[in-house]
C-alpha cells in the first residue's frame, strides 16, 4: 500500500470542488454495466468526504448531475436517481454525525417529489453543523444559474426593489445558489478530461484547476493530497502583476 506523503506547509485549500467523471468509462473497461461505475462512484464520494474532513477541507463542491446529464438514456438516469435516493436515505445520519452540513444546488424541478423531500430533509437536519459543508451540484449547470440569476435581478429591478447601478459582483452572487459560500480555491476533474463542462462558472474564475488521469471511482485520498499539493505549487495572483504584490 502506497504511504501519503506529507502535505506542504500551509493551510488546506478552504474550498475544493470536483467534478467526478470516469465512472462509465471505469464500467466499460471491466465489462461491466454503466451503473456498476456509478454505485462504485459513491463509494469514492464517502472517501473524498472523510479525506476532505481529515485534512481540513471547510467546504467540498461535488458535481454529481450536470443539467445536460437528463439527456442520458432513460434506464441510467432512472439508476442514477436510485442511487441518489440511497445516499440521502442512508448516509445522512452518518454526515449529522460527523458535522457536516448538506447543501444542494441546481434546478430541483426536473426532480422527483420524493427526492426533493429528502433534500430538504437531510438540508434541515444538517443545517447547524460546522465541521465541513458538503455542496452537491445536481441537475446543475452553469449557464442555467448564470441566467436564472440574471433574471431574479432583473425582476428586482422592475418591481423597483433594485437599481442598475446597485448591481455589481457581490450583489450578483448573493443571488447565485451558492450564495454564503467562498468561491472555490480548487477545482479537480477525474478522468484525463480537461475542461469545466459548464460547473459553476462565475465561481470558477480564479480557482487552480487541477485534472488527474484517475477514473473517479478509483479516486483516493492520495489523489486529493496530490491535487492540494499541486495547488500549494501554484503562484495564485489573482490577475494581479508579481511586482504588484
Amino acid at each position: 500500500m502506497a504511504v501519503s506523503s506529507p502535505l506542504p506547509q500551509g493551510a488546506p485549500p478552504v474550498h475544493v470542488a470536483i467534478i467526478m467523471d470516469g465512472n462509465g468509462r471505469w464500467a466499460t473497461a471491466r465489462g461491466l454495466p454503466r451503473t456498476a461505475g456509478h454505485r462504485k462512484g459513491v463509494e469514492a464520494v464517502r472517501r473524498a468526504l472523510e479525506a476532505a474532513r481529515e485534512l481540513g477541507i471547510r467546504y467540498l463542491t461535488l458535481y454529481s448531475f450536470s443539467s445536460e446529464n437528463w439527456n442520458r438514456p432513460r434506464d441510467e438516469v432512472s439508476d442514477l436517481m436510485q442511487l441518489l435516493r440511497f445516499y440521502l436515505r442512508g448516509e445522512i445520519a452518518s454526515l449529522h454525525k460527523n458535522g457536516v452540513r448538506l447543501r444542494v444546488i441546481g434546478d430541483r424541478s426536473r426532480l422527483s417529489k420524493d427526492i426533493i423531500s429528502l433534500i430538504d430533509n437531510a438540508e434541515s437536519l444538517t443545517a447547524s453543523n460546522e465541521t465541513l459543508t458538503l455542496v452537491i451540484a445536481l441537475s446543475y449547470g452553469g449557464r442555467q444559474e448564470i441566467a436564472s440569476t440574471t433574471r431574479q435581478i432583473a425582476e428586482q429591478v422592475k418591481a423597483g426593489h433594485l437599481e442598475p447601478s446597485d448591481i455589481d459582483e457581490g450583489r450578483f452572487a448573493n443571488y447565485l445558489s451558492t450564495a454564503g459560500i467562498p468561491d472555490p480555491d480548487l477545482c479537480i476533474r477525474t478522468s484525463g478530461e480537461k475542461r469545466i463542462s459548464n460547473f459553476l462558472l462565475w465561481q470558477l474564475a480564479y480557482a487552480e484547476l487541477v485534472f488527474v488521469d484517475t477514473l473517479w471511482p478509483d479516486f483516493t485520498k492520495r489523489d486529493l493530497e496530490d491535487a492540494i499539493q499541486e495547488y500549494h505549487r501554484r503562484d495564485r495572483r489573482f490577475g494581479a502583476s508579481v511586482g504588484s504584490r
